[in-house]
């Protein structure tokens, strides 16, 4: 496993990142494909003994049992001190007021809340899920402040934003004083690559560390395009991803794994690999094979035709439309 600095924070963390979405207790969130922890402890104990030292999981996964599992798992088969956890907050947790979003008390709340769920004393990541727009960015990047100073959290962290947005939080950080920003969780791979008119640049020049989310386009750049899988019937958000314009995309995957031999994931891990900007992309492994498959595309390199092939089909796409950015003001459940 090759390791990289995190952005200018000095921390060290492996090439790839876990992403841990797929480990949650079935039945408790929108995601039936999750996998109980039995299945989930042996692909986090297969991560670590392939070096992997970071894990990437959120409060909203699975109702907060992804959080549970991957803090079991650690607490026995890894040293605190060597493995870098991350978790983010903004998503609801219960639909009523005060229980999602980025204010000062939403913020506390989240933290405390995952800490208990990891039975960790801290997270070395805190991470904001989105941006809030009915939350002033000062008061967030304050709260965001307090919970570093209080020792709950070593660094946080930004995930899927307007470029401006993210300049605006860097900005106002060094001019108050507050905790910034070490690194950006983007949408980024072969099928969506608008991250790389401003925000990659935005991140190379300030040495903001980016963990791109979905490297495989959930899947789709591993297999024909009109197949599915039980994630992809079910993944909702997944469908509004990706265009019929990007299939030319996966049938160049395609080809190229086929002529070199190789499954169709390194191929296209190994092109997102080779990205300016890129520090760790983040994995989702729901079997074996696919976290042999992330490692072995560390040492995948794709010449300057296969990668002209590769992002030669590319069409723009719109800028991504998240209906989860919207905070409910009527609460369906008070409790």
């Amino acid at each position: 496993m090759d390791y990289v600095f995190f952005g200018n924070t000095g921390l060290q963390v492996s090439r790839l990142c876990l992403g841990c979405m797929s480990y949650g207790e079935p039945g408790r969130g929108p995601h039936p494909w999750t996998l109980p922890e039995a299945e989930s402890r042996t692909l986090i104990l297969q991560a670590l003994e392939a070096g992997i030292n970071f894990f990437d999981t959120a409060n909203m996964y699975s109702a907060g049992s992804s959080e549970e599992i991957v803090g079991r798992a650690l607490k026995d088969f890894a040293k605190r001190d060597e493995v870098v956890v991350a978790t983010k907050c903004f998503m609801p947790w219960r639909r009523a007021p005060n229980t999602m979003g980025l204010s000062r008390k939403a913020i506390f709340q989240a933290v405390d809340d995952s800490l208990v769920r990891l039975d960790m004393d801290y997270v070395d990541l805190l991470q904001i899920h989105r941006f809030d727009v009915h939350t002033p960015i000062e008061v967030t990047l304050e709260a965001l402040t307090d919970v570093v100073k209080a020792g709950k959290v070593r660094y946080i962290g930004a995930s899927t934003m307007a470029a401006w947005q993210f300049m605006k939080a860097l900005a106002l950080s060094e001019g108050k004083g507050f905790s910034k920003f070490v690194s950006m969780q983007n949408h980024h791979n072969l099928l969506y690559r608008e991250e790389e008119r401003e925000m990659m640049p935005l991140c190379i020049d300030q040495n903001v560390a980016t963990m791109p989310w979905s490297p495989l386009a959930r899947g789709r750049l591993t297999r024909d395009w009109d197949a599915e899988t039980e994630r992809s019937r079910s993944d909702a958000y997944g469908s509004t991803l990706y265009t019929e314009s990007d299939r030319a995309i996966v049938e160049a995957v395609a080809r190229i794994a086929a002529a070199r031999g190789l499954p169709r994931a390194q191929v296209a891990l190994a092109w997102l690999l080779a990205q300016p900007g890129v520090t760790t992309p983040i994995v989702g492994v729901g079997k074996p094979a696919h976290l042999t498959d992330a490692v072995a595309a560390l040492s995948v390199e794709l010449s300057t035709e296969e990668v002209a092939e590769l992002e030669g089909p590319y069409v723009p796409h719109a800028a991504m439309a998240d209906p989860a950015w919207e905070i409910p003001t009527t609460p369906t459940v008070l409790s």
